[in-house]
């Protein structure tokens, strides 16, 4: 063989290798996918709640705690009324992390195979109730009555839900029925304040407004269905790909989120007032001082998202029915950075408690 075609096949080869590579990092997508680091990310599509029970999220984005740590990286925060719009949100990759309930965490996960999302850390124990009526103060008194949720299948949807299966009492429009709507919770104040619904399962500040600014009642705090009063209101989850190919974005946002968790604790006076004009500025009212003290009152932030309650979590979806069977977890969680940041703070590490995938 001559020199000029052993170096014209020599090339051939090369280029076929390096072909055959690229194609190998692209997924069904069509989306870059490498194991290793590209680097910062150019933007970071965050999404969250104007809940009290997203207080971090919104210490985080107000006091420029994330922008901080995400240094060059821009970001573009989006609010959601619940957690099935972000889940929609996530898998369809317009977005790419998202502070959001346990519940839609678990659907997005089981909806994808197991693929799109991965859970990174926690955000918020506690501070979702039961409210009512005053003259309700039983569940069979619920019977007949309207009922409200955020949203179908959101958390508190599937807590509702499973609560009512537990007490024996059937979903639906009859006289020995509950009737659970789901209404976005500023328009649940509205309608429980005229009557037309007489109790909500709701995240704080709702839970506190229906209390405080409409006469409701407590039924039932979430807090006394779970071991120590603590389960999972709000968890970060990340898009799987994102997560893969921008590690050390996804590493500053927690060190954003542990600032912002920091802040809060140790500050409290003024992360509520940081929290209150967040709100004000998403939903055009600030909350009655009553109303955030109690609110706050309610919630832990806490970075260790309770791993362990996840299994029983899936379970309730299926209880609750709005999942036909129950979601196998093992993989949801990867707790790798958020064990990096929490060490390098000097503070205690998250147990993946056998969620882990083998």
């Amino acid at each position: 063989m001559s020199l000029r075609r052993r170096l014209l096949s020599t090339s051939l080869v090369a280029l076929t290798a390096v072909a055959l590579s690229a194609c190998s990092r692209i997924d069904r997508d069509g989306e870059s996918a490498p194991a290793a680091d590209q680097g910062a990310a150019a933007e970071l599509r965050l999404g969250y709640f104007p809940n009290v029970t997203h207080a971090a999220a919104l210490i985080g984005v107000d006091k420029g705690l994330f922008a901080e740590e995400l240094g060059s990286t821009k970001l573009t925060a989006q609010t959601f009324n619940a957690g099935p719009e972000a889940v929609n949100a996530l898998l369809g990759s317009s977005l790419d992390a998202t502070f959001i309930g346990s519940g839609p965490a678990i659907n997005a996960y089981a909806k994808s195979g197991g693929e799109a999302i991965r859970l990174v850390a926690g955000a918020t124990s506690g501070g979702a109730q039961l409210v009512v009526k005053p003259g309700i103060t039983s569940p069979a008194d619920l019977k007949g009555k309207v009922v409200t949720t955020p949203q179908l299948a959101n958390t508190q949807d599937v807590a509702l839900k499973k609560w009512l299966s537990d007490q024996g009492l059937s979903i639906g429009a009859g006289p020995d029925q509950v009737n659970v709507t789901n209404t976005e919770n500023a328009q649940s104040l509205d309608l429980f304040k005229r009557g037309d619904v007489q109790g909500a399962w709701a995240p704080e500040p709702w839970s506190s407004r229906l209390v405080l600014d409409a006469g409701a009642e407590v039924l039932l705090d979430e807090k006394a269905l779970w071991e120590d009063g603590k389960f999972p209101t709000t968890v970060l989850v990340v898009r799987t790909k994102f997560l893969q190919q921008h590690p050390q974005t996804v590493e500053a946002l927690l060190r954003g989120h542990l600032a912002a968790t920091d802040f809060a604790r140790n500050n409290q006076v003024e992360a509520k007032q940081v929290v209150n004009n967040a709100l004000k500025t998403l939903t055009g009212k600030a909350l009655g001082e009553p109303v955030l003290d109690r609110a706050f009152g309610g919630i832990e932030l806490v970075l260790d998202p309770q791993a362990k309650s996840f299994p029983q979590l899936a379970k309730d979806a299926v209880t609750a029915g709005v999942a036909k069977e129950a979601a196998d977890v093992a993989g949801l969680v990867d707790f790798t950075l958020l064990n990096k940041v929490l060490s390098a703070a000097g503070k205690p590490t998250v147990d993946a408690a056998g969620l882990d995938k083998k």
